[in-house]
């Protein structure tokens, strides 16, 4: 069995930087979003390519480093439940506040099921080689990306479609198959996701067999404190952005 990789003795200051820079874009992506769809209801913008391309990189840069800091989580289970509480405390807000815009089994409560379901796993995970379990789930995750919308295949390419019952409620619409009428505004559910987040454990691996972990000891003051205090800047960010704009743009829901 390989050598557990437990919490660092000194902090990888960049991977809160890295963290930071990801939550700094996805401020700045809601800020955007609220302006166009909510405000002044500019949908368009959603199916921009440069759009589409920034708000993938955002979720994949969050659950990839998601990943990377699982390796040094003392207590993942409980983690996971305190990101689920506040996924569905994001749920209650936007039913309440704006219906159209309801989020369910948004980021946060992916993140929180991602590590209760790879922590019981993780004994069995050090296991296998760091570069092929980093290619394997990152196959996996290319090979699934299609499953929330019927089939398998890789980005778009499809080579099945899966069985219709599968997406005939939205009770399953967590696991991946959403049933037709289900609708979330921020979405990623275990499949394919959970292997993008096994992805980024892995890569650590990688980077800590390389010893290259030393050069993420490199810290950027201003995105290494966003990066250490993410939870609390996601949850606060939406409702003070949009009642900025809300202020600004003197327009009503």
């Amino acid at each position: 069995m390989q050598k557990s990789i437990s919490a660092p003795s000194v902090r990888y200051h960049l991977i809160d930087a890295l963290r930071g820079f990801a939550l700094v874009n996805m401020v700045a992506f809601h800020l955007m979003y609220d302006i166009f769809n909510i405000f002044s209801a500019e949908t368009g913008w959603n199916s921009e390519p440069l759009t589409i391309i920034w708000e993938r990189f955002i979720c994949c840069s969050f659950i990839i480093l998601s990943g990377v800091s699982f390796n040094f989580s003392h207590h993942p289970f409980r983690r996971g439940i305190i990101l689920n509480a506040c996924g569905f405390l994001i749920t209650i807000v936007t039913l309440l506040a704006i219906p159209s815009q309801a989020v369910w089994f948004g980021i946060l409560n992916f993140l929180g099921c991602a590590m209760m379901l790879a922590y019981p796993l993780k004994a069995y995970l050090e296991n296998i080689k760091p570069v092929v379990g980093a290619i394997l789930n990152l196959l996996l995750f290319a090979f699934l990306y299609g499953v929330p919308e019927g089939y398998v295949g890789f980005f778009g390419i499809e080579l099945f479609k899966l069985p219709e019952f599968l997406y005939g409620t939205k009770a399953l619409a967590f696991i991946g198959f959403p049933s037709a009428d289900f609708h979330s505004t921020d979405y990623f559910p275990i499949i394919p996701w959970i292997f993008l987040f096994i992805f980024g454990y892995f890569t650590w691996r990688v980077i800590k067999s390389c010893k290259a972990d030393s050069f993420f000891k490199h810290r950027i003051t201003f995105f290494d404190f966003i990066g250490r205090h993410t939870l609390i800047i996601y949850l606060l960010h939406q409702p003070i952005i949009m009642t900025a704009v809300y202020v600004i743009s003197g327009f009503s829901f």
